[in-house]
């Protein structure tokens, strides 16, 4: 069948290198061939009544091993994942080290798991950020007539202690969601320089920076921004910051569109998360 060896990488990373046999490939295949006559057309036949000879001149076997993968890798990953205890907070990568016809085949699954956050002293640490932020001007009426007296100050407070946090607090970001998420961005960068009838090169020109540097500028985004939803989940967890009915009660009442409700109360899940995290900058300002 199939045997496999577990690595622990640094930052929460997952190594799983699989072998398979042969043996076990050649009964998929098998499988992954009736699969796909079940579903074959072919004149003077009815659909699903192709005799194996015929079947075999009009299912290459590049369509076998495709269909064999789609079932094969899926069962093995979720059977290793659950036995293993593993907990994927992004999809795996998946690279075949040795997959000939005919002969065993060596997988190597990289799994990113969710990152040990260590909050430190989080609570001295926005503190310290206070006191250091304060100010002693008083808002008076016809000064910045555009905002409320304490809307552009808590802004301005709240950047200053997720940048503090991103300082002092440690977690480590798999490699692998930042690689992926990097050649996810850079992918519809370029495709947005191409519809705008440009090229790489004249856009890197005109921006002043090279490909290293933006490729840097990129994944540093990418990494703090996945870095604050990990510390914000670790004090919602760690305070018991919830979202209960209530809250997405008076989300929903305030909607007056009755099919944009309906689809907003079908996504409960995703709107209980922006508002949980609402909840933990409020609480965050609030220290």
């Amino acid at each position: 069948m199939y045997t496999y060896k577990i690595k622990k990488l640094p930052k929460s990373t997952v190594e799983i290198e699989v072998k398979i046999t042969a043996d076990y490939l050649d009964k998929k295949k098998n499988e992954a061939f009736s699969r796909l006559q079940k579903n074959l057309e072919v004149a003077g036949f009815r659909k699903g009544n192709v005799p194996d000879d015929i079947a075999k001149k009009h299912i290459s076997n590049e369509d076998i091993v495709r269909e064999m993968i789609t079932k094969v890798l899926p069962e093995i990953y979720s059977e290793i994942v659950k036995k293993e205890d593993i907990k994927p907070i992004y999809n795996p990568k998946i690279d075949f080290v040795k997959a000939k016809d005919g002969e065993d085949w060596e997988i190597k699954i990289t799994i990113a798991e969710k990152p040990i956050v260590d909050l430190k002293d989080y609570k001295k640490i926005i503190k310290d950020v206070k006191q250091k932020e304060r100010k002693p001007d008083i808002w008076v009426p016809g000064k910045d007539k555009d905002k409320k007296p304490d809307e552009e100050d808590n802004t301005q407070l709240l950047n200053k202690i997720l940048e503090a946090l991103l300082n002092e607090v440690k977690v480590e970001i798999s490699d692998l969601i930042l690689d992926e998420e990097l050649n996810y961005r850079l992918t519809g960068l370029v495709d947005d320089i191409r519809r705008l009838g440009l090229t790489t090169e004249s856009y890197l020109k005109s921006k002043n920076i090279t490909m290293d540097e933006l490729k840097k500028s990129y994944r540093k985004e990418i990494e703090d921004t996945y870095k604050l939803e990990f510390i914000l989940q670790e004090i919602a967890d760690k305070e018991s910051i919830k979202v209960d009915q209530a809250d997405l009660d008076k989300l929903f009442a305030n909607i007056t569109d009755e099919k944009q409700k309906q689809k907003t109360k079908e996504n409960s899940y995703y709107y209980a998360t922006i508002l949980r995290k609402q909840k933990t900058l409020d609480y965050l300002i609030s220290l």
